[in-house]
């Protein structure tokens, strides 16, 4: 089997998939989608990119091997909108997207790989995966969260903040030791400003170096000094 394939039934298995189900979303049979899993039979470019869709990544990324866990950044989203950033419990969006980049960077700086796997884009609002509006989409048509949209001063803004009826469901793919750096980084930026942490993560050398959209190689974080890894 293929590494990226090993990453593949991975991912379906975590996601409750069955092979059908893939055969499906990629527009082959199921004997077929068996062999490509098994690594029998090679993708060819049209299935590569369906897969890479579903995925939420590009097709480079698939095939490096290098799939991030979805499921289990949505589990992030939902610990921090736990941390009680505000009195209603709501983050603005853009400053979440930061947060769960520092945690990832973070993690990565100390074990080095990161907590979910995501790729991180360098944009002009600073570094975000392109699942991130993907995670946001689905985890708010599951009624799991909910957004706001507020204009202040003429500025649109969009809070996130977590349904009540989904405040019992429990986070599993998390450690303690994931969810204790989570509440440091918390503890650090829940009383700053969106556009503080944003500076912040510009400022930062992974960033830094990175050209505009280019995907942020995790490792830049390792050259950075301690206190500004998060």
């Amino acid at each position: 089997m293929t590494k990226y394939m090993q990453k593949v039934k991975e991912f379906r298995l975590k996601s409750n998939l069955s092979q059908e189900q893939m055969a499906n979303a990629i527009g082959v049979s199921r004997p077929t989608y068996t062999a490509i899993e098994a690594g029998k039979q090679k993708l060819n470019a049209d299935e590569a990119q369906k897969l890479a869709s579903l995925l939420a990544i590009s097709v480079d990324e698939l095939l490096s091997g290098n799939i991030p866990d979805i499921a289990k950044y949505k589990h992030m989203i939902l610990t921090y909108l736990r941390m009680n950033f505000s009195n209603d419990g709501k983050i603005p969006k853009t400053k979440l997207a930061k947060l769960l980049y520092l945690a990832d960077f973070a993690w990565y700086y100390d074990h080095m790989e990161s907590m979910s796997g995501m790729h991180y884009r360098k944009i002009a609002y600073g570094p975000v995966p392109d699942a991130f509006f993907r995670a946001i989409d689905e985890l708010e048509e599951a009624g799991k969260i909910t957004i706001d949209h507020r204009n202040e001063n003429g500025k649109e803004m969009f809070l996130v903040g977590e349904s009540d009826s989904n405040k019992n469901e429990k986070i599993k793919s998390l450690t303690n030791e994931e969810m204790e750096l989570m509440e440091k980084i918390a503890e650090k930026w829940k009383r700053k400003k969106t556009r503080e942490i944003v500076n912040f993560t510009h400022n930062q050398l992974p960033y830094a170096l990175c050209r505009e959209d280019e995907i942020i190689p995790y490792e830049l974080i390792t050259q950075e000094d301690p206190e500004m890894v998060f």
